[in-house]
């Protein structure tokens, strides 16, 4: 039998060529997450690809979760020794190796272990412990949630962090992981225990004085 020729496609035109570059730059903007060289994009980013939302839209966070972040690293940063450690946020990159890295919302590190690092770059050592507000990842490559917080917290603690602490803003509820131990979800009126000496309760940070 003769070999049946697929028609050739006509090659591209220069305009569907810089929109094809166009939609890339605009997909790499959108990558929340690297998962062993699997990009992990925020919530929305189809819409944004469509052309329904911003990147802003997607990429910003409700007035809770901005309070919680901005109230918990200034209690943070006025309870520990800075001398000893570094408080750092803005959904700091942890890089386990290229191309797998992960957002983190706060992280408390030892400054020794940033000594030599390239503070241009993603942590390439682990923090003390880590603290997430919610997730702005796109859910849809995990059996669930449950899937992705799992996973995340469980990739954390191999690499070394301590303490992995995660404040669900919807259910307001914390949920505390430590290696070989049992990991823990608590009531938001429970005070949580970052370092020995820190804690905090998350209700008293997200109360807002109406005098």
């Amino acid at each position: 039998m003769e070999a049946i020729n697929k028609p050739k496609r006509p090659p591209l035109t220069p305009e569907q060529k810089q929109r094809r570059a166009e939609r890339a730059r605009l997909l790499k903007s959108l990558v929340y997450e690297m998962w062993d060289g699997k990009p992990v994009y925020y919530a929305g980013y189809e819409d944004v690809l469509k052309g329904t939302k911003t990147v802003e839209q997607v990429m910003s966070s409700s007035i809770l979760q901005s309070r919680l972040v901005v109230r918990l690293s200034a209690y943070l940063l006025s309870v520990l020794d800075l001398g000893v450690y570094d408080v750092l946020g803005n959904e700091l990159g942890i890089q386990f190796k290229k191309g797998d890295w992960r957002a983190c919302d706060v992280a408390i590190f030892e400054l020794k272990t940033l000594e030599g690092q390239d503070e241009t770059k993603y942590a390439w050592v682990p923090p003390k412990a880590a603290i997430e507000i919610d997730t702005k990842a796109d859910m849809d490559q995990y059996d669930s949630a449950f899937d992705y917080y799992e996973q995340k917290t469980t990739k954390l603690l191999e690499f070394g962090v301590e303490k992995v602490i995660w404040l669900f803003t919807k259910s307001r509820k914390v949920w505390i992981a430590e290696a070989g131990k049992d990991w823990l979800i608590r009531d938001w009126n429970h005070a949580v225990d970052v370092l020995p000496g820190c804690q905090f309760v998350p209700d008293d940070l997200v109360s807002v004085s109406k005098k």
